[in-house]
């Protein structure tokens, strides 16, 4: 069961007209996407406000060579992988971030988008106590890792959701004890888009479709799609399909995944949609 994530009081018709689309933007795939695919965002920002949440795996290992080191990865008694997250981590993460806010911002702004930079751990995203034990040259040892599962959202900290206004959130968080902790992005976006109401989640990465035996798959439940995750799913798409699950337990109606413009995913044209039922 996903945990409880805070919303504010509000009333439907407020929900409905400012409730966001959130699109997860993966760090592997940022850099590819071409002029059309923002031009083609921008028009949708112009009519619905968005939340953007990015990933930051492909920039981080351009900042330095450690991060492509198999060491940088650790894998928990449960078979859960996390990036080892340390304090210099966890700067080195802000300073790609700012960098990759920089250029996002200059795309949609010239398509007449505003746009404003939010760090999770900024009073939006909160977590709680990470995994302690974790398997390291073969052997379950102790670790601080500064990462920690998300507990709750205040969509309060993203005071304007608007059409023709986005944020950009760095899925940082903060925990218990004041730390500064790392987050799987895909999970934060889905954590986001139930907080604030989103009708529809987009994880925007580098492949064309969720894959089965090989075979595309335009539309999914979730309940098919756990059963995939849990048996079949490895990698990157595994963390994506538990996030589907958890937004659409959230509240959000429906999750694409792809790597079309989000206009082509919304409707269907492309990509890999999953929905409750």
């Amino acid at each position: 069961m996903s945990e409880t994530l805070t919303r504010p009081d509000t009333t439907l018709a407020t929900l409905e007209r400012t409730a966001p689309t959130v699109v997860k933007l993966g760090g592997s795939c940022l850099d590819a996407l071409a002029d059309t695919w923002w031009d083609d965002l921008a028009r949708h920002g112009h009519e619905q406000p968005l939340v953007l949440v990015h990933g930051w795996s492909k920039p981080l290992k351009r900042l330095h060579p450690r991060y492509s080191e198999p060491s940088a990865v650790l894998r928990d008694r449960y078979g859960n992988q996390s990036r080892w997250t340390t304090p210099e981590v966890i700067a080195d993460i802000k300073t790609v971030s700012a960098g990759m806010a920089e250029d996002v911002f200059a795309r949609l702004e010239r398509r007449g988008i505003a746009a404003e930079r939010l760090l999770g751990s900024e009073g939006l995203v909160f977590a709680g106590e990470g995994e302690r034990w974790w398997w390291r040259d073969k052997q379950l040892v102790e670790l601080e890792n500064l990462v920690g599962p998300i507990t709750a959202v205040d969509p309060t900290a993203l005071k304007n959701t608007q059409p023709g206004h986005a944020y950009l959130v760095t899925p940082l968080a903060r925990n218990a004890v004041g730390q500064e902790v790392n987050t799987d992005a895909d999970r934060a976006a889905a954590a986001l888009a139930g907080a604030t109401g989103a009708r529809d989640l987009v994880l925007v990465t580098d492949v064309a479709h969720l894959l089965i035996d090989g075979e595309p798959v335009r539309e999914i439940t979730a309940e098919a799609a756990a059963a995939f995750r849990d048996k079949g799913a490895t990698g990157g798409m595994r963390k994506k399909l538990r996030a589907a699950g958890e937004a659409l337990e959230r509240g959000v109606e429906r999750v694409v995944i792809g790597s079309a413009p989000v206009s082509d995913l919304l409707a269907g044209r492309t990509g890999t949609v999953i929905t409750r039922s």
